[in-house]
């Protein structure tokens, strides 16, 4: 009789771990036969060719110093690259490319140069604001700047405004500039504008940019705050217009850079409580509900309290990544206007499919899934939903969520019954797919590994999402509401099931202070998840969600 082996580790992940990093050999004709020294190193930056390029810059040498092939070539070939960034014929993974040959190309060039005072074209300080995590959106300016000979000074993220000027003064920067993913942040940005005012800083030009951020909201609100200036930069190809024009003083007077927009494109007006801030008033009842259905009948509560769960089969959760939000949103992979849309989808699937199946394999290793979730005993009190203990009887906490000021009147309470109709179920959950893949990402990005680390960035938050997307899924199942469950799983997209999940700082449950009260029921730090000073949510690549079961619960915006 034989031995019986057990295998104690996953072999296909072992054996993609061994060809991680194998790419296919290049046996395409040489691409610079022909060409001068200077059309080449050209080539090597619109094209973003590696290879043979420390051959051609020692070429170069014989004929030109150091300073001029980056002044007078490979920035003449960064120029092009925005230029046809700019015009919609280059994506932006490609931009990144030739950024890492531009990198590549200065580190060989810098030793054999003498620093000469007045050789970078100006000095701008990154900063992603206080309470804030994210910082991809920072890092591509920074690397579009610094590649396109500027000194970058980049500080990272949760910068208090003390160590923003500490730093901008310590390293005499020209300007400074802030960035922030959530709507909090647009509020901590002008806080730092008038701060700058109070301590009579506004000397120092200011750019701002983050998701949240409308043209409207800084060129108008924003610079009636500030007593210096303050630009809008909605990519990092307008940063690096902004700080041409910055450090060369051929800035444009703020009123007539926003008289152009308003002839261009009229902006989206904020009101008088500011972009992104939800009226107070919403938040208080006027004793007036919505039309949503009332004594609808409430799941078996599946259990009281918080679970968590880690064994993950991870490919499964790919199935669930939603290849438009990947490709097209994180990944910034634009349509040539010169192409059709089945054109450009048969592009994506040639060009960018084979780039997500690879990082599926390399990052199976990296990625960590886990979820922590929960059932509650909850009723709807006007604008509240009261969360009670397992006893149904004694109130733990409650949210007060804003209702709609006109139409059908909606509030999220809505969805659930009052105490007078019976007890009702609310689902919360947690996922995260840990911090080793944002480590991982924080280490491409510093051994200017630009390209992979816009797509590692990507990969992981899309996997939070997918990873969100099939819990929610499980969650249904578990409250027995799977009946009107979609056949194709891209329909989970767009909501095409029974019930809804909302996430704390968006539209229906703006207020992200409410992620406090979710970590008192579910206690995520055992999968670790921990909650910043802002109440986000740390590592980046995690996602929450209050998980309602009514049947006509779907996303709403209740300004």
């Amino acid at each position: 009789m034989t031995e019986e082996r057990v295998c104690t580790y996953d072999p296909l992940i072992e054996l993609m771990a061994r060809f991680e990093n194998v790419k296919a050999a290049d046996t395409g004709a040489n691409p610079f036969a022909g060409l001068t020294v200077e059309e080449k190193l050209k080539k090597h930056i619109i094209d973003g060719i590696k290879k043979n390029l420390e051959a051609n810059i020692d070429e170069a040498l014989q004929t030109y110093e150091p300073l001029a092939i980056i002044n007078d070539i490979l920035l003449d070939g960064m120029k092009t690259v925005g230029e046809l960034f700019g015009a919609g014929k280059m994506q932006l993974p490609f931009v990144l490319q030739s950024a890492e040959v531009m990198k590549a190309a200065v580190r060989r060039l810098e030793p054999l140069m003498e620093r000469v005072e007045g050789s970078e074209k100006g000095s701008i300080l990154l900063a992603t604001v206080a309470g804030d995590v994210h910082d991809i959106g920072k890092n591509l300016v920074d690397i579009i700047l610094s590649n396109n000979g500027y000194r970058v000074v980049n500080i990272g993220i949760k910068q208090p405004i003390n160590t923003i000027l500490e730093k901008c003064r310590e390293h005499q920067c020209q300007v400074i500039g802030l960035s922030g993913l959530l709507v909090k942040s647009t509020l901590i940005m002008r806080d730092n504008l008038i701060e700058m005012n109070n301590r009579g800083e506004h000397g120092t030009p200011v750019i701002l940019g983050g998701a949240a951020l409308t043209r409207g909201y800084v060129e108008e609100d924003l610079r009636a705050i500030y007593q210096g200036n303050v630009f809008y930069a909605q990519d990092a190809f307008e940063g690096l217009r902004l700080m041409g024009e910055l450090c060369t003083d051929q800035i444009s007077a703020p009123t007539a850079v926003l008289a152009k927009e308003e002839e261009d494109a009229p902006y989206q007006r904020v009101s008088s409580h500011r972009v992104g801030e939800v009226d107070p008033a919403l938040y208080v009842w006027d004793g007036t509900l919505s039309d949503v259905a009332r004594g609808v009948e409430p799941p078996v509560l599946p259990f009281y309290g918080a679970r968590k769960f880690e064994k993950f089969d991870l490919f499964e959760i790919y199935k669930y990544i939603n290849p438009v939000a990947l490709w097209r949103g994180q990944w910034q992979f634009k349509k040539d206007p010169a192409m059709s849309n089945p054109e450009f989808n048969a592009w994506l699937e040639e060009n960018v499919r084979p780039i997500f199946d690879r990082l599926k394999r390399d990052l199976a290793r990296r990625l960590r899934p886990r979820v922590k979730w929960g059932y509650f005993w909850a009723n709807s009190e006007g604008n509240d939903l009261i969360i009670w203990d397992e006893s149904g009887e004694k109130e733990r906490l409650r949210f007060t969520f804003p209702r709609q000021r006109e139409g059908r009147r909606l509030c999220l309470s809505d969805f659930f019954r009052t105490q007078e109709e019976g007890p009702d179920v609310v689902g919360f959950s947690l996922v995260t797919v840990g911090t080793e893949i944002s480590e991982y990402e924080r280490g491409l990005f510093a051994g200017s590994d630009f390209q992979e680390y816009l797509y590692t960035h990507g990969m992981g938050v899309e996997t939070a999402e997918a990873l969100a997307e099939y819990w929610h899924l499980q969650m249904r199942k578990e409250l027995k509401i799977d009946d009107q469950e979609p056949d194709e799983t891209r329909l989970l997209f767009s909501a095409k099931y029974h019930g809804a999940r909302y996430s704390f700082g968006y539209p229906a449950c703006p207020n992200l202070e409410d992620q406090q009260k979710l970590f008192e029921l579910l206690h995520p730090q055992d999968i670790g998840v921990e909650m910043t000073d802002e109440f986000m949510l740390s590592p980046e690549q995690s996602t929450s969600a209050i998980v309602v079961h009514h049947p006509e619960a779907k996303y709403f915006n209740v300004r």
